[in-house]
């Protein structure tokens, strides 16, 4: 289990590791000319199997495009929608006539999801000063902008799912206060400021 997780996710933890990645964009042509170092579809499979097993979690940040390529990866698949996925019965794990699994995602969010006190996911970068906000979307290569945001989108973090424990090991949750700390600062910078 880890420790900086809700209860409620705690399921994520199977044994193996939680990993983060965005933005696969899986047969979308035009991402030729969005990112600098672009690879395939198969070649952004195979990076992500290498790294993800079937004991292990891969949360996407949105944007998959074609889902066939991800029936192709491994470990259990949750998605957290963005703003080119549509319908999240689209992307829900079932079963066909056959009783046949589909190996889609095991979890569709629709929106951002708080999975600690001081992490929030979501697929475009949000602002909450006492939260770490893992995200991705924006392709401009950059991956930890600030003290609240990690950008896992697939290109700048080499197309290479990205650890909880990396993230957490990078100090980065320690240069965020609880909402309890920003709440009771704020109330004492209002009550300075009205002397």
């Amino acid at each position: 289990m880890i420790k900086h997780l809700y209860n409620s996710f705690a399921h994520w933890y199977r044994g193996g590791t939680i990993y983060f990645y965005s933005d696969p964009h899986f047969s979308d042509d035009e991402m030729k000319y969005i990112r600098k170092n672009y690879i395939g579809d198969d070649e952004q499979v195979h990076a992500i199997n290498k790294k993800v097993g079937k004991n292990d979690t891969i949360i996407f940040l949105g944007d998959i495009g074609n889902v066939e390529f991800i029936r192709k990866i491994r470990g259990y698949k949750i998605l957290i929608m963005g703003n080119h996925d549509s319908g999240s019965s689209n992307y829900i794990r079932t079963l066909d006539e056959n009783n046949m699994d589909n190996h889609l995602f095991d979890e569709v969010y629709e929106g951002p999801l708080c999975v600690s006190e001081k992490i929030i996911l979501s697929h475009e970068p949000i602002d909450i000063p006492f939260m770490l906000n893992i995200h991705g979307h924006d392709h401009s290569n950059w991956t930890f902008q600030d003290n609240n945001h990690w950008n896992v989108c697939a290109e700048n973090i080499g197309y290479t799912p990205i650890s909880i424990k990396e993230i957490i090991k990078s100090g980065c949750l320690k240069n965020i206060d609880s909402i309890h700390r920003v709440t009771i600062d704020r109330a004492i910078d209002k009550k300075q400021n009205k002397k």
